[in-house]
Formats: C-alpha cells, structure tokens, sequence
C-alpha cells in the first residue's frame, strides 16, 4: 500500500511554449507535484531516512529545523505521515501562508524575532534550533544549511531523475541558491556524468552567497551571508547571476498569465536568467526548476496591492520581461573569486553536522577557498 512519502520526486518536465529563448528550448521542472508542494520534500524525506537507518530517529520524537518556508513544511508533512513531533524556527518574514500550512500539518512554531548581524534571521534561528536540540532529548536536527546530506539527497535522486528525463542531454541547468543543495548536489553530478552541461546558478541582489553587498530583499526561499557548505566545490559552478526583485516577480507573473504556470519567486528569478542564457546560440536546451507553486506567494507577489505598496512594476507580458533580461549581465564566471565561506559558523552556531563535514573532509576543502 502507497504511503504519502512514496509520492516525493518523479515531478514532470513541460516545455515552455509562450514565453522563449532566443535559441534554447526552455524546460521547466515541476517540483510542486512533490506531496507538500516543493523540491524541499526530496532533502527532507532524505535526510529523515537516513536518520531513521541510523537510529537517530525513532516514532514520537521531535524533529526540529530553522526554516521560514518549504523545507519546514516538508518535514512537517513527513513528521504528520510518520509520527514525530516537528518543531519549526520561523521568523517575521515567514508568510501567513507558510505559517498556516506548518501548523495544518500539526507542525509547532517558534516565531523568532532577534535579527543577526546582517540584518537576517538565519544565524539566531539555527543557533537557537541548536540549543533547542541540546536541550530537548530524543530530538534529530536535519541542520540543513549544513548537513551534506541536503546535497546527497540532490545527488543521488534529483539530479538522475534529471538526466533520465532527458537522455539526449541538457546545454544548461538553471538552480537558484538558498541552503546550497540542489546547487551542490546537481552540479556534482552532473559534471561527473555529463560535464559538458553548463551549471548556472542564482541569487538575490543582497544576499551574499556569492560576496557582494548585503542589504534586503523581498525574494523568498533564496538568499545567506554565506557560502553555504552543501556547495562543497564551488569550481563546479560555470555562471552566477544576481537576480533583482522586480525583475523575478516580473518573470512569475508573466509566466502565470502567458504559460499557466503558477511558481515562487525563486523560479521567477531562475527564469530571468535562464532567458539570458538561452540568448548564446550554442544552446538549445536549458532547464529551469520550479522550486513550488505560486499559491503560497497569492498575496505577495501575485498580489497587486502589494506589489504596489513596494514600488514594484505591475506588468507581466513577455516583452517587458525580456528588457529585464537584457538588462541582467553575469556576476562572475569565477566562483572561486567571490566565494563567501564561512567555516568558522559552524563552530559559532555550533552545528550538530561538525563531525560529519570532518569526516567527509568538507571543512578542510571549504577552507581552501577562505
């Protein structure tokens, strides 16, 4: 008999008819066909079976995890089907929509209001995520923008689900960058297998993923202070591109009312540069994935009040989404040159995955790059 988890990955690959490249073929993967709605459930079941084969985990425990969105509702899906309790670190950027769905899966909330020294949420939630976990017994920490399993999850299901849906291969992968585990796990294998699949990622203007400016961001489900551990060997990486706000919501609202897909402002920003590099004529096709569905961002993005009430332009045709793509220009070809490790955070927020990174030996190959 299925169970709900059996329902995470083998998402759809479409092909975008309205809105194209001036070359490539642009695809879309679906990830909202995933049980509760994104790419996220494919890390998290990972990470929760391989805490289960290792006996980390037992039924009635409680798992507990920093996230303002989709990774925390895909252990909350999994933790209702499988019968642990799920403890969420959220923080006032967290959507109501976001906040609804954890506690409709029986999830519990934290709501944390202490900003760190970026101006983020992220270093307080998973400091305090770790203490939680010291403090409360039979708990499992996933630590997602540090456990490598995040990026294994990616490359060992993801990325061949990927190259099986297209055997004739792919001239470019189009990942945007939030915990770094499709980027790390997507990129490794694929310049294992099929190295000559050009890698491109994206981030939000003010994150500093990639060095750069720190400032805010209305993006959500994107975007650290730092290069996260799960891109392991940032060399795999073959392009980045910075993505502003407007032109990413800009992208999903044209999508939606020119292809019928509904995404998250992390796909708006994928696709923003996915068009950009559909421009070189030595592509034909080039994959975009779409993290989740739009109806969590309805009274954000797809909404014209706010948009409004951010300055934001309202428009969603094609034509005026290609100026935004003409005028995006890459941010490096050179990873290395603007990589933003921080090694030493994983002692500051004491990160339960410190003996893991050091057994794979990931501590000491990020250093190299400080």
């Amino acid at each position: 008999m299925a169970h709900v988890t059996d329902l995470v990955g083998n998402t759809p690959c479409i092909t975008m008819q309205n809105i194209s490249g001036k070359y490539a073929n642009l695809h879309l993967k679906i990830e909202r066909g995933n049980p509760a709605g994104s790419i996220k459930d494919r890390p998290a079941l990972y990470m929760i079976e391989q805490a289960e084969k290792m006996g980390k985990l037992k039924p009635g425990d409680t798992i507990i995890e920093s996230s303002s969105g989709n990774f925390g509702i895909s252990l909350a899906m999994i933790g209702a089907a499988k019968g642990y309790h799920v403890l969420i670190l959220v923080d006032p950027k967290t959507t109501q929509a976001n906040l609804n769905m954890l506690k409709a899966y029986g999830a519990e909330v934290i709501v944390v209001q202490e900003k760190d020294d970026s101006g983020s949420y992220h270093k307080t939630r998973i400091k305090l995520a770790n203490e939680l976990h010291r403090e409360i017994p039979n708990s499992f920490r996933p630590d997602q923008c540090f456990n490598p399993t995040n990026a294994d999850a990616h490359y060992n299901i993801t990325a061949p689900e990927i190259a099986s849906q297209f055997p004739d291969g792919l001239d470019a992968i189009v990942l945007a960058v939030s915990t770094g585990g499709q980027t790390g796990g997507i990129s490794r294998y694929f310049k294992e297998h099929y190295p000559q699949t050009k890698i491109v990622v994206v981030d939000a203007i003010g994150s500093s993923i990639f060095s750069g400016d720190e400032h805010g961001y209305l993006l959500p489900g994107m975007g650290l202070s730092w290069t996260p551990t799960n891109i392991e060997n940032i060399n795999l990486i073959d392009e980045i591109y910075k993505v502003p706000d407007e032109s990413a919501f800009i992208a999903c609202r044209t999508l939606a009312k020119h292809e019928g897909i509904l995404v998250g402002g992390s796909t708006g920003a994928s696709l923003v540069a996915a068009l950009k590099v559909a421009e070189a004529e030595e592509m034909k096709d080039v994959l975009c994935l779409a993290s989740d569905s739009g109806e969590r961002y309805l009274n954000t993005i797809y909404n014209d009040d706010w948009m409004k009430s951010q300055h934001l332009n309202l428009k969603a045709d094609p034509e005026t989404l290609l100026k935004e793509v003409k005028q995006l220009t890459v941010y490096s070809q050179q990873p290395t040159k603007v990589a933003n490790y921080k090694p030493y955070l994983i002692d500051t927020l004491e990160s339960p995955s410190k003996q893991l990174l050091f057994e794979r030996g990931s501590i000491n190959h990020i250093k190299e790059y400080v």
